[in-house]
């Protein structure tokens, strides 16, 4: 079944996508066009790689026909559909078939995972474990308890990653201290609803499926993971009072109960959007896969 949406009413909700995304990145932009550095902002578009200018695209995903939006007819996975145009599903299907399979593998993997939230953010302070100066990931930050009070954070604490994307950035003296071994080909096997990056991810799943992915989808997840970033670098081991958050002191209890409620908080969005990039994914994997 395709839904029609008439020229006048889809570029209105166009127009109005764009100015709600330009609205949410304007101090981005303005930081990035002065060469403004921003530890917990910019990790949204070096990290995940989609671009502003591509974000503000509004896209209103499979099976929708666009009446009289011919300009989209050369989009790649765009296709003529009567006097307008709409997403080209066998063509995504042909060219992402292993985007699609891993987005749903992951996905559905996670979401009937029982949530763990015992790992109190340690994965930023495994990423700093024994480290000089100069190999710090951010090294416009201060250490709130300097290198040595890290390194006593780490070693009194049992390391429980279950994100292989956070993982791999711990130090190598980091790494065997983590109770499993993790690996790319092994994601789906690990991955838990009540990870953080897991629950930031869904932005990266999301922009992949662009643009069978409804564009509103999208900006649900980029938010959630803008959200999530925050709590990410308060809870690090990262003095960010500079960027005029309070931080959340994993090391103690008070702060791993502050940790694990916003934790779990975060964790309930994220299942929500997981549950609706699934239905994404089912629509766009050939009956065959389903």
């Amino acid at each position: 079944m395709v839904i029609e949406l008439e020229e006048a009413q889809w570029r209105v909700t166009a127009a109005s996508y764009t100015a709600r995304v330009d609205s949410l990145l304007a101090d981005h932009i303005h930081r990035r066009d002065r060469g403004i550095k921003h530890p917990i902002d910019d990790f949204l578009f070096e990290y995940y790689h989609l671009k502003p200018s591509h974000l503000r695209v509004w896209h209103p995903g499979a099976g929708v026909l666009l009446r009289g939006g011919t300009e989209r007819t050369g989009w790649r996975f765009y296709r003529p559909a009567l006097a307008g145009a709409q997403v080209d599903l066998d063509e995504f299907r042909a060219r992402r078939s292993g985007v699609i399979r891993s987005a749903h593998a992951v996905l559905r993997a996670t979401i009937d995972r029982p949530m763990q939230l015992s790992c109190f953010g340690m994965h930023e302070w495994a990423m700093a474990y024994r480290t000089a100066p100069e190999q710090m990931r951010h090294t416009q930050l201060p250490l709130r308890l300097g290198h040595a009070g890290t390194d006593t954070v780490v070693e009194a604490h049992e390391l429980r990653c279950t994100h292989f994307d956070a993982y791999r950035f711990f130090t190598d003296d980091a790494t065997p201290r983590n109770n499993a071994v993790l690996h790319r080909s092994s994601q789906a096997d690990f991955e838990q609803p009540g990870c953080l990056h897991a629950g930031m991810d869904l932005y990266r799943w999301a922009y992949s499926l662009s643009p069978v992915m409804p564009s509103e989808l999208l900006l649900r997840c980029f938010e959630l993971a803008r959200d999530i970033r925050v709590l990410d670098m308060r809870a690090s081991p990262y003095d960010v009072t500079s960027l005029g958050h309070a931080p959340v002191a994993v090391e103690t209890s008070e702060g791993k109960a502050e940790y694990v409620r916003q934790q779990r908080e975060f964790a309930g969005r994220a299942q929500i959007l997981r549950a609706s990039l699934l239905e994404v994914c089912r629509a766009a994997m050939p009956a065959a896969q389903k």
